[in-house]
């Protein structure tokens, strides 16, 4: 059985080595970085199937560096720790890019669930289904010929919003269909899927908002 690789991107030396021994126990393969810069050297290196990001790094914080990721067109799988609870500061990591977040302190069994999660691509590739100019079919999106990447979040929202196509789709079944614990998580990544897909963000096409009902995927 082929076991996936795993990126740990943190500071603190001695949570690294506990993440490795229990994420390996766990089955996966583990490389580590201490700060972004070395983990700029393992990505040249590496394909790995997830990071898992640490918020509080210096020079460079994670929600920065995730950021920078993005920008460059990465679409691994990102789940960010961070010691800050606040809502404002994991939205922050969202809208970066990041794919999830777990607070610490946490559960390690949490952690290798929510990484599972990840990487399985929660919900079922649809086939060939087409809205307007593009194109989804095994969580790829296309428009013509050009390929728009998604980040796994993304995958997940869309092909949610296209099972129920020109029907609204509450915020709460979103977040049930996807596993996304907070509400406010599914507005952060619906407003990062509209930057890709809608001309005018500020007046979307594609994606409606529902007054009260939650979002809407047109056909046309």
């Amino acid at each position: 059985m082929i076991r996936s690789h795993l990126l740990i991107v943190d500071d603190d030396e001695k949570l690294r080595r506990l993440l490795d021994q229990y994420l390996t126990r766990s089955g996966f393969v583990v490389t580590e970085a201490e700060n972004p810069h070395e983990a700029e050297e393992l990505l040249k290196l590496f394909s790995f199937d997830a990071i898992v990001m640490d918020v509080m790094m210096p020079f460079q914080n994670g929600v920065e560096y995730t950021h920078v990721l993005r920008q460059k067109g990465l679409k691994t799988p990102i789940l960010m720790l961070t010691a800050m609870g606040d809502t404002l500061s994991r939205i922050s990591g969202l809208e970066a890019g990041a794919d999830d977040y777990l607070c610490k302190p946490f559960d390690p069994k949490e952690l290798v669930l929510r990484l599972n999660n990840l990487l399985k691509h929660r919900l079922s590739p649809l086939q060939n289904v087409n809205f307007g100019p593009f194109t989804y079919a095994h969580s790829t999106l296309m428009k013509g010929k050009k390929r728009l990447d998604l980040t796994t979040s993304e995958q997940d929202l869309l092909s949610a919003l296209i099972a129920s196509m020109n029907q609204p789709v509450s915020r709460e079944e979103l977040a049930r269909q996807t596993k996304t614990r907070s509400l406010r998580s599914i507005d952060v990544q619906i407003k990062r899927l509209r930057h890709k897909i809608e001309q005018d963000v500020k007046h979307p096409y594609w994606i409606h908002t529902v007054r009260g009902k939650g979002y809407k995927l047109v056909s046309s």
